[in-house]
């Protein structure tokens, strides 16, 4: 082709890649609001959005197309966790799966589920964000036990403060024998992310890989929570991994590849 062209379209993130690609001079760039398609839409889904999104910043990316980059007052930059992305897992000799049971069921509920491993050096991986959104409790349990056997976690590290021994019972009427610490939060997300973030400042922690939608999370958490006003499920479930591996030490160790 002598003129060859692409289209892309795509939620405005401020990641490397779109942010070169909008700089580019040849590049055309077209910003279309949701409300834009409003004709294409059921009666009333955008002044749903509106109604729950409306006036944060989470809204102006996904309702009016803007780029919004970092939050001034997050505990974490794009630039910081894309530095400690690595191509290649080590052998790890702890790996755990954290996991933020919802406060119940529904189209936006999440369940928040994080893998993460420990180097024989001390520095932590996140190997996956396997979380679930809209789930039943025995379906987001399955979710659990599945990330546990896929990665041959030595533990499972839940919180209970919503739900309680269900969660217990929910996770162990799927396997029995799942090795289950629990984890009751006692301070504000906030004062319990802090320290992982300093994890992330001191070079202990790698992410094998992107996870977008646990990025978004950490890069738009400041002391008054997420802008969009949700729980941040997503990122509780990475403070409680690393928090048991690094901060606490849970877990059974045992020496491993994979």
């Amino acid at each position: 082709m002598g003129n060859p062209r692409q289209l892309v379209t795509t939620t405005p993130r401020p990641v490397p890649v779109l942010k070169r690609l909008i700089a580019d001079p040849s590049t055309r760039l077209v910003r279309i609001a949701t409300g834009d398609n409003r004709n294409n839409l059921a009666p009333g889904f955008i002044e749903a959005l509106e109604r729950r999104y409306g006036g944060t910043r989470l809204g102006r990316q996904e309702l009016a197309g803007e780029l919004i980059e970092d939050r001034e007052d997050a505990l974490w930059r794009r630039g910081e966790i894309e530095a400690c992305v690595i191509r290649v897992v080590p052998a790890l000799r702890r790996i755990v799966v954290a996991v933020d049971p919802p406060s119940g069921i529904g189209p936006n509920s999440c369940c928040g589920i994080v893998v993460a491993g420990l180097e024989p050096e001390g520095r932590a991986v996140v190997l996956a964000d396997c979380s679930v959104e809209g789930a039943t409790p025995a379906a987001w349990a399955q979710a659990v036990v599945k990330a546990y056997r896929r990665f041959a976690a030595d533990r499972i590290v839940a919180e209970v403060n919503q739900g309680g021994e269900m969660v217990t019972a929910m996770l162990r009427s799927v396997d029995v024998a799942l090795p289950i610490t629990l984890v009751r939060a006692t301070h504000g997300k906030f004062l319990r992310a802090e320290p992982v973030a300093a994890l992330y400042e001191q070079g202990r922690v790698a992410h094998a890989g992107r996870f977008i939608e646990l990025e978004d999370e950490m890069c738009d958490f400041g002391p008054d929570g997420l802008s969009s006003g949700r729980s941040p499920d997503r990122l509780d479930a990475l403070v409680w991994a690393l928090t048991a591996l690094v901060l606490e030490g849970h877990g059974e160790p045992r020496v491993r590849g994979i």
